[in-house]
């Protein structure tokens, strides 16, 4: 009972945070998952299909925004990235998986708190291809694919709108996409489906919240509480593991 609490609470505040900051589920919930599910490579299919259903909802409603120009090359160079890291681990051990992601989670923390404010990105194809390859072995290893790749969109659109729709549109294929692979490596389990049945109800309540507090509340608060989150969490990731 007190995993599906706790599974609820996760997948509420993700889908908060991915419909204020346009991203965040996935580094939000697997600094828990992985200790809640049987195994890692559940714990990612579980993040992965509610940031999908999160996301699906977002993307119809902007569609006509997407510029397929700027979200093809770098939506083709994670297919290629997270298929090699999802099959990844199929080998590795999970407790070194967690160790791996307590230093991941610790590291976007510093980037988006400390640095990402003074990096510029530019819109080239080699930057889509960097951050198409970084995005999807995240997105792979640890289902958070967004943070490399929101730096390649925030660079590239032309507002606000074209923002949303490309970066809620990335994760929704990037997801499905990485569902097919692990589904055929044999992460979608029932295991997976009861803890489903709990969280899609909560990213229903999280993204309705969000959109809510989002007309009213600063971005930039809710990213700075994230990122700190996301940084305690990554230590205790590490502690844990």
């Amino acid at each position: 009972m007190t995993d599906i609490l706790f599974i609820f609470l996760l997948s509420l505040a993700g889908a908060f945070v991915l419909r204020v900051c346009g991203f965040g589920f996935g580094v939000f919930t697997m600094a828990w998952f992985p200790y809640l599910l049987p195994s890692y490579g559940e714990a990612t299919t579980l993040s992965g299909i509610l940031a999908m259903c999160g996301s699906i909802i977002v993307t119809i409603k902007n569609w006509h925004h997407i510029d397929w120009k700027k979200l093809t090359p770098i939506l083709i160079t994670f297919i290629v990235s997270s298929c090699a890291s999802i099959h990844f681990i199929t080998l590795a051990d999970d407790r070194l998986l967690k160790r791996i992601l307590g230093v991941t989670l610790i590291i976007a923390a510093i980037w988006f708190l400390v640095i990402s404010k003074h990096v510029k990105v530019k819109p080239t194809l080699t930057i889509q291809i960097t951050m198409g390859t970084i995005s999807g072995v995240m997105g792979g290893l640890f289902a958070m694919h967004g943070p490399a790749a929101v730096l390649y969109f925030l660079a590239c659109s032309k507002d606000k709108d074209e923002y949303v729709a490309l970066t809620m549109s990335y994760l929704l294929l990037g997801n499905i996409m990485m569902l097919g692979f692990r589904i055929n490596n044999g992460f979608l389990t029932q295991e997976v489906g009861y803890a489903f049945l709990y969280g899609i109800v909560a990213v229903a309540i999280g993204t309705w919240i969000g959109a809510k507090v989002f007309k009213h509340m600063s971005t930039d608060l809710v990213k700075q509480i994230s990122y700190a989150y996301i940084a305690i969490s990554g230590i205790i990731s590490l502690i844990m593991s």
